[in-house]
């Protein structure tokens, strides 16, 4: 598991954790809030089958924690984080997917979610990442992190000096980006617009050959010094 510490700047959560967990399958959020509200993570968990519902009940109560399937209905995972990172912005979310679903979590590592595993994580791993999410870190699934990583393989801008073509201002954006801050984020760090960094960010996709947001912070947590912790 790859773990960002330290990324979101929010308050403590509280001792026993309000959560959602929502997705199509009734019998599957069973098993993993029976997982979740036992020691050590004490998860107090509401079920849901419907983003649009989940999203109304969030606004009600507040909740700290939001569990979501990637194909929930009818809201995608990743779109409901984009939706709650933007109106809650304590409220942190983990985004469950299949296996064969890893290559849309990996194009959505940006979409306001703080914590992403696919379903073929451990016990143990899916505990120790919701406890970094808790906690205010970004964590990513060892599996999925390691399918990222392959699929850029192939880039080695050590060597083709890929990395030597960005300015100043784009590597300290890089780093940014490896760090999964949001375009917000890295503008007010920067004291830039928006806009400022979106340009910034094309420019650096278009310089290290890279297609998206999500291929550049794996290119970047791959080969730039950023304060990873990386767990077995």
């Amino acid at each position: 598991m790859v773990v960002v510490p330290q990324l979101l700047d929010l308050p403590t959560i509280r001792d026993r954790p309000q959560a959602i967990m929502v997705g199509p399958h009734p019998l599957v959020l069973a098993a993993l809030a029976r997982l979740i509200s036992g020691p050590p993570l004490n998860v107090c968990v509401e079920l849901m089958t419907r983003t649009d519902e989940a999203l109304g009940r969030i606004a009600e109560e507040g909740h700290d924690l939001v569990f979501c399937d990637l194909r929930s209905p009818p809201i995608p995972g990743t779109e409901m984080a984009a939706r709650l990172s933007e109106r809650h912005a304590t409220t942190r979310v983990i985004i469950l997917a299949d296996q064969e679903d890893a290559g849309q979590m990996l194009a959505a590592l940006d979409c306001g979610a703080a914590g992403f595993f696919t379903k073929d994580a451990s016990a143990d791993e899916f505990i120790d990442g919701v406890q970094a999410v808790a906690a205010g870190h970004y964590a990513i699934g060892r599996r999925l992190a390691r399918e990222a990583l392959a699929r850029l393989s192939g880039h080695q801008p050590s060597t083709e000096g890929r990395y030597d073509r960005l300015s100043p201002a784009e590597r300290s954006i890089l780093l940014l980006i490896g760090q999964a801050q949001t375009t917000r984020s890295i503008a007010a760090a920067r004291g830039i617009s928006d806009k400022t960094v979106r340009n910034h960010m094309a420019s650096i996709y278009r310089k290290l050959e890279v297609r998206n947001r999500s291929e550049a912070m794996m290119w970047s947590l791959r080969i730039h010094p950023v304060p990873v912790q990386v767990h077995p």
